[in-house]
């Protein structure tokens, strides 16, 4: 079957709709829904069979879903309506929510009903939402779907409020208004209830000082000693560049904001930078090397111990890591090390395990080319002292999504966990960049030359069922959060059997000085740092361009040649006939 996904951007459901799709043989085909008339010209050259739109802001035209089925992901339950379906939930502080398959139609949201999944609203933001509960719903509706649509058993049924079952309704675009936080009057739970409905996009739009900021990724304080003196509103603490707010009855850390009211176009960054000259009054928080677990407050590193295996965690803002953040997880990183442990764990964080180096604050730097360069040395120096580490196995566990850099940081360790239906992207041509991390080395040593050449030019991710399948990763295991930690907790443990690590630990050290001796480690760093300082460096980069279209979210005409299938077959049909 064709498949054409239309979507406004190729975000993380998106990937995961196309990567389960071409796992099941269907031919499928993307493309950026950015105007009526590319979403038409896709249809035209592709002549799909469906139409499937994971993630789309704005409505199909009639000229395509009068003449073919599509289908729209809606993250809302039966019969809800409107384009903040999810916002609205989170701000209502709803315990139950859902998800939606609904066939195009004239009316916004009003098509036949394909499917529908209940789900538990979890205490989280909308991004960690959408990127779990919703996807996981979002993929398993679209397959069954699927099913039934080439069993031909489906039966969609129309939109009806009379039926028990359809509880929504027609819910309009949430505003700014609404979002408002009223630090006097409202309490931690409802601050935090606006600011988890706002999180990615749009953020919530509020005063430091007099000037105007978006607020985005909040969590509860509850820790500090100083917050009953403090007046609602002010900034009472600030550590690793975040901000602490009191509220009326508590506090909450905000990360990052981003700068309203300005002529020219801001980016997310955290929230330090923007108020460095407001904080120099505020206490500044150190966490240590390597703090345990403290639920009562924020922490981007923490770490935990089982037994004979250590957990390092490192939860950073959507995966990216700065010079200053890759340097305090290596510190971090060292100190585990220490500990009397035989197995080690790198976590990463709750919404992406990594995405490499940071666009954001690279972009922001008065001379972003030097800013990620030493960036690029920083996590270089991390995944170096991961390769080279003797003393301990050491383990990526992959919860969540990882790309570019993040992956290679992972391929570093000796072995390679994924949940399933996590993605990989093992690339970096996307952003104009050779590549990093020792990509060089550990990429080839686990899948082989012609294999590494491949998905390096390919640009496409991967589901972790095909990481395995081509030994770039070395399990799978449950999907379920919970079941996936305890599968973990067994693997981990039976790897930090005496013997077993011994042996593992052994067969480590002879491969490393085989390697060594027949190229360095430092070669291959010094090979790709010279590449690499030729896309920071040379203005003609295309590393430059790309960056700012990603950063400040810049729309984007056309899908890449990879994803548009349907321009590379008009492309040589064009061929064809010239010759």
């Amino acid at each position: 079957m064709k498949i054409l996904l239309l979507v406004s951007a190729f975000n993380g459901l998106s990937q995961r709709v196309y990567a389960e799709l071409r796992l099941r043989n269907y031919w499928v085909s993307v493309e950026y829904a950015s105007t009526e008339q590319q979403m038409e010209e896709a249809v035209a050259l592709f002549e799909p069979e469906l139409v499937i739109c994971p993630f789309l802001k704005q409505a199909i035209p009639s000229s395509i879903w009068q003449h073919y089925l599509c289908w729209i992901v809606h993250p809302g339950i039966k019969g809800d309506r409107g384009p903040s379906a999810l916002d609205w939930a989170i701000y209502q502080q709803k315990s139950y929510w859902g998800v939606t398959l609904i066939e195009a139609a004239e009316e916004y949201d009003a098509g036949n009903i394909w499917g529908s999944k209940s789900l538990k609203l979890p205490a989280a933001n909308k991004s960690t939402t959408y990127r779990h509960q919703v996807t996981e719903a979002a993929v398993e509706l679209i397959l069954t779907a699927l099913e039934q649509l080439e069993a031909k058993t489906h039966n969609p049924e129309p939109l009806d409020y009379t039926k028990p079952d359809v509880k929504g309704g027609w819910q309009p675009l949430m505003k700014q208004s609404q979002r408002s936080i009223d630090w006097q009057r409202d309490s931690t739970t409802e601050i935090l209830a606006k600011l988890h409905a706002a999180e990615s996009f749009p953020g919530v739009k509020d005063l430091i000082n007099g000037k105007a900021y978006y607020l985005f990724n909040a969590y509860q304080e509850q820790a500090l000693n100083n917050i009953r003196t403090a007046q609602p509103g002010e900034i009472i603490a600030q550590k690793n560049q975040a901000i602490c707010r009191a509220t009326r009855d508590g506090a909450i850390w905000i990360t990052h904001l981003k700068q309203a009211d300005s002529v020219e176009p801001k980016i997310k960054l955290p929230a330090a930078e923007y108020l460095a000259n407001q904080l120099q009054q505020t206490p500044e928080l150190f966490d240590q090397v390597l703090p345990d677990l403290d639920p009562a407050t924020w922490q981007e590193i923490y770490y935990e111990e089982y037994a004979q295996v250590g957990y390092l965690h490192f939860n950073f803002y959507n995966g990216a890591m700065s010079t200053e953040q890759c340097y305090r997880l290596l510190k971090a990183y060292r100190a585990a090390l220490e500990r009397p442990t035989q197995v080690l764990v790198l976590m990463g964080g709750s919404d992406f395990w990594s995405n490499g180096i940071n666009l954001n604050t690279i972009e922001s730097s008065p001379k972003p080319g030097l800013e990620a360069w030493e960036n690029l040395k920083q996590i270089n120096d991390l995944v170096e002292a991961i390769l080279t580490t003797e003393n301990k196995l050491t383990i990526a566990a992959l919860k969540e999504n990882a790309a570019a850099g993040g992956v290679m940081l992972a391929l570093a360790c000796d072995k390679v966990l994924m949940r399933e239906g996590v993605i990989v992207s093992p690339y970096y041509q996307h952003m104009g960049l050779y590549g990093s991390e020792y990509w060089s080395f550990s990429l080839p040593l686990r899948v082989g030359e012609q294999q590494a050449s491949k998905l390096m030019a390919n640009c496409l991710p991967l589901l972790a069922t095909e990481a395995v399948s081509i030994g770039l990763a070395d399990e799978e295991l449950p999907s379920q959060p919970k079941n996936f930690l305890r599968s973990l907790h067994k693997v981990c443990e039976w790897y930090s059997h005496k013997k077993t690590v011994k042996q593992l630990l052994l067969r480590k050290q002879q491969l490393l000085r085989l390697n060594q001796q027949l190229k360095p480690l430092k070669q291959y760093r010094e090979e790709e740092e010279a590449k690499m300082w030729q896309c920071f460096m040379f203005p003609e980069s295309t590393f430059h361009q790309a960056r700012k279209q990603f950063v400040y979210k810049l729309p984007v005409s056309t899908a890449p040649s990879y994803l548009a299938v349907h321009r590379q077959v008009a492309s040589q049909h064009k061929q064809q006939k010239s010759a």
